[in-house]
């Protein structure tokens, strides 16, 4: 696994961004995106069809960007089946693990704007009112969510990294690390 400060062994040209709910995949992946010169696909768009339902053509369109030559995406909905189609294509993983007290304000503080904004996010869907913050069940409260997935990564890594010798990975473990790199990568 690769630090902040190891160069990487070529440009990769197929990238996923590995985090918890609330570490920055998307903006992350955004701006890498721009900075390599990489078709940014929100795998968050693809999923969610209005009303928060999943979109029945999401794996289809999964393999679709996959097989293409340049791309960068978040690396979620695993449960999904995206693991069997984006880790053997990707070349990178960037995993953003930074520590708890980042994740959780940053997961505040978005879900408090998004709720109160309510601005469209995909498909027509909006965040749901900043009161759904104090539900239990982590399908319902994206809080009780990301703390029933916080240690996800850190399980997944090794073993992801043993059946996939080809990708190389990056951890970041903070934002400024995060941003130092990005800065080093343009």
């Amino acid at each position: 696994m690769l630090s902040a400060d190891d160069p990487l062994p070529s440009r990769p040209h197929r990238v996923l961004v590995a985090g918890v709910s609330g570490a920055g995949k998307t903006t992350f992946a955004s701006r890498l995106g721009r900075a390599w010169g990489l078709r940014h696909v929100e795998i968050d768009g693809l999923y969610h069809a209005p009303d928060w339902t999943p979109r029945p053509e999401f794996l289809d369109e999964v393999r679709t960007f996959a097989a293409e030559d340049l791309w960068v995406t978040e690396w979620q909905y695993t449960s999904k089946g995206t693991d069997e189609i984006l880790a053997p294509r990707a070349q990178l993983a960037v995993w953003l693990d930074y520590p708890y007290r980042i994740v959780r304000s940053r997961l505040i503080r978005r879900t408090l704007a998004r709720g109160i904004l309510r601005r469209e996010l995909w498909n027509g869907n909006r965040q749901k009112g900043p009161w759904n913050m104090l539900r239990a069940d982590p399908d319902e409260n994206i809080l009780a969510w990301q703390t029933k997935t916080l240690n996800k990564w850190s399980e997944r890594m090794p073993l992801l990294a043993e059946q996939h010798p080809h990708l190389s990975i990056v951890r970041l473990r903070h934002p400024r690390e995060a941003a130092r790199w990005l800065r080093s990568q343009a």
